[in-house]
C-alpha cells in the first residue's frame, strides 16, 4: 500500500527574501551621512526609502530585468523606425525616479535643499540603486548633460525646462511636444573606447547653423533619449554636439540603431550601437574643445557611478545579514557562528566606508562652488572614489552570495542581479586604468589637489594622520616617477580618505577597525580577517540593525 500522503518533507529553515524595508529608516549608515540636513529634506528621504523599499518596487525591478529591451529597426511598412521597446516596468521605474528629480535636482533645487542638493540627491541615488541600478544610468546621463549645456546658452534655453520637468514622457515624438526630456551620451567608438581622441566620426558645417555628422558609436546607453551628446571631429579637432532625435520641422533626425548589446548586467536598460548617416547636430562649446567641454559631465557621472556601486554593496550586505539572522546551521543561527559574524562585519566595514567616501565626495561637490579647497578635493578624489568603490563592490556582492549559499546563486534572488549589475559602474566613464591616469594628470598639473586631500585626511584623523600623510606624499612621488604604480597610490588615497570620513560620522572604533585591517596590515584578498580585538557582532548589528 502507498501512503496517501505524498509530501516528502516539510519545508523549514528557508529564509524569505528581504522586502518591505524602508531603505532610509533601516539604514543607520545613511542616517549618519545625512545628519544635519534640513528636516524637510530628511523627511523626503524617508519617504523615498519607503517607496523604493516596497515589495511593489522590487517586483518592478524584477520584471524590468526579466524582460529586456527589444530593438525595432523598421516598422511594418519597411521604413526605418529605430525604436527600442521596453517592458512597462522599466517605464514605471523611470517615472518614479524622474518624479524624485534624479535626472535634474542638482540643477534646480531650491528652499531647504538648495545648499545640500548634491548630498540629498546622492541619498536618493544610493537608495534607488539598491533596488534597480539599470535605469539609474539614464538619470545620471541626463543630469550630467546639463553641465555640457552650460557651454551652449541657446540650446540650454530650449532644453533645460524639459530636463528639469518632473514628468517622464517615453513617447517617440518631437521634444517640443513632450512633458519632459532625457539625454544620453554617444562618445566611444569601436577603434578607441576610452581613447576618445581616436574617434573618427566627422562633423561638417551644413551652412544652416548646424553640422552634418557621419560615423558610428559603439556603446550608447539609453539610446531612446530625446537627444544624444556626441563627440565628432571637425576641422578644428574633436568637438561636442547635441544631436536631437527630431528636427525642428518634426522630421526624424537619421539616427540608426544597428543592434543592442547583449549585456551581462543592467539588463533593464538598453545599450545600442549607433550610426550617423548624415545626422544633424549642433555645436556645444568651442570647436576643437570637445574633451574639455565634457570634463564636468564626466565628473558628475563618475560621482553617480560611485553612489550606484555603494548602493549595490549596501543591498548585498543587507541581504546577507538578513539571511544569516534567519537561517540556522550547525545548531545555531548563522549570525551567531563566529566565522560568519567576522565575514559579515568585515564586509560591513567596506560597505560603510564606501558610503562614507561617496557622500564625502557629494559634500565636496556641494561646497566646491564657494570653497576652492573643496573644489580641489573633488577634482582629485572623483576618479579615486569611483575607482575604489567600483572595485570593492563586486567582491562584496560575491561574498554575500556565498553567505547565502545556493539560494543566492539563483535568479529568483536579488543577489544574482546585483552581482551582474555591480560590474557595470566600473566600465562607465573610464575603467580603472583610465581613472588612475586621470589622477596622475591632475597631480602633474598642480599640487593643490593633493594638499586639499591631505588637509581633509588630517582634519578627520588628527594626530593619527601624521605618518599617513608622509606615506601618501611618498607614494605620490613614486607614482609620478613610475606611472605603472599609480593603482597603489589611488587605493591608498581612497582608503585613507574613507577612514577620515568614517571618523567624522561614526564611532571611532569603526574607523579604527577599518584603518587597522586595511592600512595597518599587509594586503589581503578575502573577507573575515578581523581579529578578536574588535566586536564583530556589534559592528553587524550597528550597521544593519534588526528590523
Amino acid at each position: 500500500m502507498v501512503s496517501p500522503d505524498y509530501e516528502t518533507h516539510e519545508v523549514n529553515n528557508q529564509v524569505a527574501f528581504r522586502v518591505g524595508a524602508n531603505l532610509y529608516a533601516s539604514d543607520p549608515v545613511l542616517a549618519a551621512l545625512v545628519e544635519g540636513l534640513p528636516r524637510p529634506v530628511v523627511e523626503g528621504l524617508a519617504a523615498h526609502g519607503a517607496q523604493w523599499g516596497s515589495a511593489e518596487m522590487a517586483d518592478l525591478a524584477r520584471l524590468a530585468n526579466a524582460v529586456p529591451p527589444v530593438l525595432k529597426t523598421h516598422d511594418a511598412s519597411g521604413r526605418r523606425a529605430d525604436i527600442v521597446e521596453f517592458h512597462p516596468a522599466y517605464h514605471a521605474l523611470m517615472r518614479r525616479s524622474v518624479a524624485a528629480g534624479l535626472q535634474a535636482s542638482i540643477w534646480d533645487a531650491s528652499g531647504d535643499e538648495a545648499s545640500v542638493r548634491a548630498v540629498a540627491r546622492a541619498a536618493r541615488i544610493y537608495m534607488t540603486a539598491q533596488v534597480e541600478a539599470g535605469h539609474v544610468g539614464a538619470m545620471s546621463l541626463t543630469s550630467a548633460s546639463v553641465a555640457a549645456l552650460a557651454h551652449a546658452p541657446k540650446l540650454a534655453e530650449t532644453w533645460l525646462p524639459m530636463i528639469r520637468s518632473r514628468r517622464y514622457d517615453s513617447r517617440v515624438i518631437p521634444a517640443s511636444q513632450k512633458a519632459g526630456a532625457m539625454f544620453a551620451f554617444a562618445t566611444t567608438e569601436k577603434q578607441g573606447g576610452s581613447d576618445l581622441r581616436s574617434n573618427t566620426t566627422r562633423a561638417d558645417a551644413n551652412g544652416e547653423g548646424g553640422y552634418r555628422l557621419v560615423g558610428h558609436k559603439w556603446f550608447v546607453s539609453a539610446p531612446m533619449s530625446d537627444a544624444l551628446l556626441v563627440l565628432a571631429q571637425t576641422l578644428e579637432g574633436l568637438s561636442f554636439f547635441l544631436v536631437p532625435r527630431f528636427l525642428a520641422d518634426g522630421k526624424r533626425n537619421p539616427i540608426r540603431l544597428t543592434r543592442l548589446k547583449d549585456k551581462l548586467g543592467t539588463r533593464s536598460n538598453a545599450v545600442a550601437e549607433v550610426e550617423f548617416p548624415g545626422t544633424t547636430g549642433f555645436l556645444i562649446g568651442e570647436a576643437g574643445r570637445g574633451v574639455a567641454t565634457i570634463n564636468e559631465t564626466v565628473t558628475l557621472t563618475r560621482v553617480d557611478s560611485a553612489l550606484t556601486s555603494a548602493g549595490i554593496a549596501r543591498a548585498a550586505l543587507s541581504e546577507a545579514v538578513h539571511y544569516a539572522r534567519h537561517r540556522r546551521a550547525f545548531g545555531a543561527p548563522l549570525i551567531d557562528q563566529p566565522l560568519m559574524t567576522r565575514v559579515l562585519a568585515d564586509m560591513a566595514l567596506d560597505v560603510t566606508a564606501a558610503a562614507a567616501l561617496a557622500f564625502r565626495l557629494a559634500e565636496a561637490v556641494d561646497r566646491s562652488h564657494d570653497d576652492p579647497v573643496e573644489a580641489a578635493f573633488a577634482r582629485l578624489m572623483t576618479p579615486v572614489v569611483k575607482y575604489w568603490i567600483t572595485k570593492v563592490t563586486p567582491a562584496i556582492v560575491a561574498e554575500a552570495i556565498e553567505c547565502v549559499g545556493g539560494n543566492g546563486f539563483v535568479e529568483e534572488n536579488h543577489l544574482a542581479r546585483l552581482y551582474r549589475d555591480a560590474l557595470a559602474p566600473a566600465l562607465a566613464d573610464g575603467p580603472g586604468n583610465t581613472l588612475c591616469l586621470d589622477v596622475m594628470r591632475i597631480l602633474r598639473r598642480s599640487s593643490d589637489s593633493l594638499e586639499a586631500v591631505l588637509r581633509v585626511i588630517e582634519d578627520g584623523l588628527g594626530q593619527a594622520a601624521r605618518s599617513t600623510l608622509n606615506v601618501l606624499r611618498a607614494a605620490t612621488a613614486v607614482g609620478l616617477a613610475d606611472e605603472g604604480s599609480a593603482r597603489i597610490l589611488v587605493e591608498q588615497l581612497a582608503m585613507t580618505v574613507a577612514a577620515a570620513a568614517l571618523r567624522r560620522r561614526f564611532p571611532a572604533v569603526v574607523a579604527d577597525a577599518f584603518l587597522e585591517s586595511r592600512l595597518g596590515k599587509p594586503w589581503r584578498s578575502t573577507y573575515g580577517m578581523l581579529d578578536a580585538r574588535f566586536d564583530a557582532r556589534a559592528f553587524v548589528d550597528y550597521i544593519c540593525p534588526k528590523g
